[in-house]
């Protein structure tokens, strides 16, 4: 995969790291149907590239996503949702599929479908000041892209509820406290502090940590054998790596490990 210019979704990569940034900075990013549409393909792209060993989303300008474009609902509220649901959410359950981890640099604001994205993300760090809302009920309209089954998980049934019924805005340190984020940073530490972290996941053992993602997310939905059957297949796919033996001889040699994920 290539860095590519669209006007909509800026794609960066370097090394073993692909950024997606949206970029419609004038509408605060509010996601239209081109943005929905690259951002899909993005992540068609990088699902077929093994190399990416992490992920990152950001928005350009003063905030990450506003939401869902309004004008592109107004014009005609059922044929948009269809227009802009549905490659959002197979670009979801395609970033779920990914064996490289997810990581959302978040600032201004996380409104409705970004919201729904950013819940979609292992990682979140927010700068200070940030916003979070998930607006839909202000609209008249139900949750989508994931964020039914994103917030229950994260803060628990009872908060879920509020955050959604009531449709109130959030601010950082609520949103850190409540697990909606992992870490509130100084705006200007924020870009050092993702680059580490990104960097960290991208040197680890790729094909793990994608075990590990979609074991902790499947655990919700099976009772403890089933999980247990889970569990014992992905070490057993693991134990099939270059990066166990790696791990295991760093281990006796006191080492950091040097990991290729694969």
């Amino acid at each position: 995969m290539t860095d590519t210019p669209s006007p909509v979704l800026r794609v960066e990569r370097e090394g073993a790291i692909a950024t997606l940034c949206f970029n419609r900075p004038a509408a605060l990013n509010a996601v239209d149907v081109p943005m929905a549409q690259a951002l899909l393909a993005a992540v068609q792209d990088i699902a077929a590239h093994p190399g990416v060993r992490a992920v990152v989303l950001r928005g350009a300008g003063k905030g990450f996503m506003a939401g869902g474009d309004l004008a592109t609902l107004a014009a005609d509220p059922v044929q948009g949702a269809i227009d802009l649901i549905g490659p959002l959410n197979e670009a979801v359950a395609l970033l779920h599929s990914l064996d490289a981890p997810v990581i959302a640099q978040v600032h201004g604001v996380a409104a409705g479908a970004g919201l729904s994205l950013m819940l979609q993300a292992d990682f979140v760090l927010a700068a200070e000041g940030t916003r979070f809302n998930l607006a839909y009920i202000n609209l008249g309209t139900s949750c989508d892209v994931g964020a039914s089954w994103a917030l229950p998980r994260l803060v628990g049934l009872r908060k879920a509820l509020e955050i959604a019924l009531l449709g109130d805005t959030l601010d950082a340190a609520e949103a850190e406290r409540l697990g909606l984020v992992n870490r509130v940073l100084p705006a200007a530490e924020l870009d050092a502090a993702v680059a580490q972290l990104t960097q960290r996941l991208a040197n680890g053992p790729t094909v793990a940590l994608g075990h590990m993602r979609r074991l902790m997310r499947s655990s919700f939905d099976h009772d403890i054998r089933t999980q247990l059957a889970a569990e014992a297949a992905a070490f057993d796919r693991c134990a099939r790596t270059a990066d166990v033996p790696a791990g295991i001889q760093a281990f006796f040699d006191k080492q950091p490990p040097t990991f290729q994920g694969r």
